[in-house]
């Protein structure tokens, strides 16, 4: 090996050091003081023992052996760059000893392994030899080694009786434990049996009131109540299953699912001119904790009917746009006349304002119509169910790919078609009470009877039906109310038919007038009329008419000379005109004018040159009016010459 080589070993060397003993990490802070005391009581004893002199007789000879140190490693130091080689030969010298030791303790581990696995060969064969080496296996046959118990030396009577007693000690604390958890087994099996029983006697009373009990569909292992209706539709239907959950203490707990907490109920109120006359009624629930479990079952059967029926009626409203049916939010609203609307929302039932609103004036005139719409809805509902089951009892319609619509209820129609009939017939009644007050003030007697609310097709009633679904099948066919009446001349009576129907066209409330008057046979009323409007016109156009044919037929009796007599000159327009007997001229002219509760007669001269002088009577619906000379009377007056 040249110099060169020589050079480069060791530089080699220099730079590729291992350590073989463990670094000393520095401590990044110093120690506490507690530390720094102990290691001074370590090396110097207590602080008695300790002076100046002696710390600086130990802080001179420390500097003085790091002086000594210092030379040393200053004399070896060109020795040990010369003498590289040899720490090499001595690292590789270090580096073969540490392997024979390892695989020195490699051989005693496997030596020890294949002794082990020798000795278990005995009894397990197959697992020992997974851990023997290939040597022993080929070398010793398995099973070769075994290991029995050396009898030991007999034990003294007394190292006998400790064991014994220390068994005892055992056998009696088992026992005390097993008996202490057989009692809590027993008590707690006793409180169980106690749940268990008030649970199936609270579950064996609801069935006995009636309500169905059965197991869930999803939940098998457990029971149900159904208090919801079969009917109904399948988003209610399903949510009227609750579930029967047992408590603590062995009462019932009434799972209601997505059932509100809270009762609500459907309200109804009546708004009059701008303010509520009339709410519905509302059952307040009692919502303490101590109420029954039938009680808690009702309230949910309630609520969901009561969800049902909004439902229902708020789809059933968005059909009945055009007949002035609103929706808004939670509300629903619609006019049965000019001055009276109706309000229907869904509201708690233990809100203290269920039956109160902020535009009341503690006006309850209508509390009786609010209630009775209310009861309405839920008889026409109940009928809807009914309907649904004999529905579902018939044989199915034949398949088809079209998807059945599922109609609506009739909830809202008949009630609204019957408010708008009573409406329409009480101010029928109340327009013809006051063209009577008129006519009777002028002496004329008259009279008119009523057939109100008469169902149509009456006389088709099927009679196999029960009494209850007769009497709602009857309120949603059309109704029809009927009023006659007689006028001046007995030969000319009248009829109005008044029909509303909003299920069947034509839709809405129609009158049909007729009318027998001998003296204009060639006139009649239009046959459908559907406004009051037109209605009162043509009644009072009618009775205009009369009145001016019994004016033109008066006679005067015993016929008397010097009586004009009047001739219809324009009966559409109320002119009559006189006739002379002896020469055949107009010499007066008359005007009826008839209004709702007033009747004008106007009466003038007819004069080429001078003009004209009238004179009047007005009779009016009063019944606090003076006395007044009635209307033949005036005709007799106004016809001497």
């Amino acid at each position: 090996m040249s110099s060169d080589d020589h050079g480069d070993s060791s530089t080699a060397t220099d730079s590729f050091t291992i350590p073989l003993r463990p670094l000393i990490e520095k401590r990044h802070r110093p120690d506490t003081l507690p530390v720094e005391i102990a290691q001074i009581n370590a090396q110097w004893g207590t602080f008695r023992g300790v002076n100046e002199d002696q710390l600086r007789a130990k802080i001179q000879e420390e500097k003085d052996k790091e002086g000594l140190e210092d030379e040393e490693e200053e004399g070896e130091k060109p020795a040990g760059e010369v003498d590289s080689t040899e720490r090499l030969e001595q690292l590789y010298k270090r580096r073969a000893e540490i392997t024979q030791f390892a695989l020195q303790a490699q051989m005693e581990t496997m030596f020890a392994l294949d002794f082990v696995s020798l000795l278990l060969s005995k009894h397990a064969p197959r697992q020992a030899e997974t851990s023997m080496s290939a040597f022993l296996r080929q070398a010793v046959p398995l099973g070769s080694l075994n290991s029995e118990i050396v009898n030991p030396p007999p034990k003294p009577e007394s190292a006998a009786q400790d064991p014994k007693a220390v068994s005892r000690g055992w056998r009696l604390q088992s026992f005390d434990s097993a008996a202490n958890k057989l009692l809590k087994s027993a008590s707690r099996l006793e409180t169980e049996v106690a749940s268990e029983t008030r649970y199936w006697s609270e579950v064996l009373a609801v069935k006995d009131k009636g309500w169905k009990v059965c197991r869930l569909p999803r939940e098998r292992q457990a029971l149900g109540v159904q208090y919801g209706f079969l009917e109904a539709t399948p988003i209610f239907r399903d949510r009227g299953l609750a579930s029967l959950r047992r408590a603590d203490d062995g009462s019932l707990i009434l799972d209601k699912g997505l059932v509100p907490s809270k009762s609500r109920r459907v309200r109804v109120r009546v708004k009059a001119n701008n303010r509520v006359t009339g709410c519905s009624k509302s059952t307040r629930s009692t919502a303490d904790g101590e109420e029954s479990i039938e009680t808690r079952i009702l309230q949910a059967r309630d609520t969901v009917y009561e969800e049902e029926l909004f439902h229902e009626l708020v789809r059933e409203a968005r059909i009945m746009g055009s007949q002035g049916v609103t929706t808004r939010q939670n509300l629903i609203r619609f006019a049965v006349s000019e001055e009276q609307e109706i309000m229907l929302d869904l509201a708690d039932t233990d809100l203290e304002s269920f039956s109160e609103d902020t535009d009341m004036i503690g006006s309850h005139e209508d509390d009786v119509l609010a209630d009775a719409i209310a009861h309405a809805t839920r008889i026409l509902l109940s009928y809807a169910h009914r309907q649904n089951l004999h529905r579902r009892t018939q044989p199915p319609p034949p398949l088809s790919q079209k998807r059945r619509h599922t109609p609506e209820y009739q909830l809202l129609r008949p009630i609204l078609a019957y408010l708008q009939h009573r409406s329409h017939v009480q101010w029928l009644e109340s327009f013809i009470k006051d063209m009577y007050g008129v006519l009777k003030a002028a002496g004329v007697e008259c009279d008119h009877t009523a057939n109100l609310f008469s169902p149509v097709n009456a006389q088709r009633k099927n009679h196999t039906l029960p009494k209850v679904e007769g009497l709602v099948q009857g309120f949603l066919v059309p109704l029809e109310s009927t009023i006659s009446g007689s006028l001046i001349t007995p030969q000319s009576p009248f009829r109005v038919r008044i029909r509303t129907s909003l299920v069947t066209p034509p839709f809405g409330t129609n009158y049909d007038i007729s009318m027998t008057m001998p003296q204009h046979p060639g006139i009649q009323p239009p046959a459908r009329v559907g406004l009051r409007n037109e209605a009162a016109a043509i009644l009072t156009h009618f009775m205009m008419l009369d009145v001016v044919s019994a004016v033109s037929s008066y006679r005067p009796q015993p016929a008397a000379d010097g009586h004009l007599t009047w001739q219809a000159a324009y009966p559409h327009h109320g002119e009559l005109l006189t006739v002379s007997p002896t020469t055949g001229e107009h010499k007066k002219k008359m005007k009826v004018t008839l209004a709702r509760g007033e009747m004008t007669l106007h009466v003038s001269h007819v004069r080429a040159a001078d003009g004209t002088s009238t004179c009047s009577q007005t009779w009016k619906a009063d019944p606090i009016a003076p006395q007044q000379p009635g209307l033949m009377e005036f005709v007799a007056d106004v016809s001497k010459e």
